[in-house]
């Protein structure tokens, strides 16, 4: 049986697993230069504008790394936030921090944004996507479960929709693959409109 080898038209920058899913899912070969940057929140900085800036940090600093490389890839930067209260959460560093993360979170609804950044040859795009998600009420006993589980360790919330965390969610209102770390509408849009072809065969 003959492999076909369909060549990458896209660098994603970074390195996370479920973004590189995504991209596959809709078609579109891609390699991967994750991106080293401080990721710390700007003072009185809101959820839009920190993912927005970061997404697009990203993308920026992996294209400058790469403008020698023949071909350029346009490269794809992405960012995403959990944000109650006017807070931004995170990455859990330990129980106590899940704990006061999926407290807050718990019988109540957030908000989860997700931005996703073009740089290539022409002018940077992006695009900014904001998902409402609602939690049924949480016991302390299945969030130290949860924590067992090491699922929330990398995930900013301290939750992933598409893992174990979904039993926690009552209801979404908004885009799912944007909770999980790439919106899928923005971002094709986004591509097509640049010119990056989506739903390639062998991908």
């Amino acid at each position: 049986m003959n492999v076909v080898i369909v060549p990458p038209v896209l660098c994603l920058a970074s390195a996370s697993p479920r973004r590189r899913e995504l991209l596959r899912q809709i078609g579109v070969p891609h390699l991967v230069q994750p991106a080293d940057l401080d990721e710390r929140c700007a003072p009185n900085e809101s959820p839009a504008d920190y993912v927005a800036r970061l997404a697009l940090a990203k993308a920026q600093a992996v294209h400058a790394a790469r403008r020698a490389l023949t071909p350029a890839l346009p490269v794809l930067g992405a960012d995403t936030t959990v944000s109650i209260d006017g807070l931004i959460l995170g990455k859990p560093a330990d129980l106590a921090q899940l704990h006061d993360m999926l407290g807050r979170l718990s019988g109540r609804e957030h908000e989860v944004w997700s931005a996703v950044a073009l740089v290539g040859s022409g002018e940077p795009v992006s695009r900014l996507c904001c998902t409402r998600v609602r939690f049924r009420v949480l016991q302390s006993t299945e969030i130290d479960r949860y924590w067992r589980s090491g699922e929330p360790c990398d995930k900013a919330g301290g939750y992933a929709i598409q893992g174990l965390g979904a039993v926690f969610v009552e209801r979404i209102e908004g885009s799912f693959s944007g909770v999980v770390g790439l919106p899928l509408a923005e971002t094709a849009s986004m591509l097509v409109a640049a010119g990056v072809p989506v739903w390639q065969a062998g991908v």
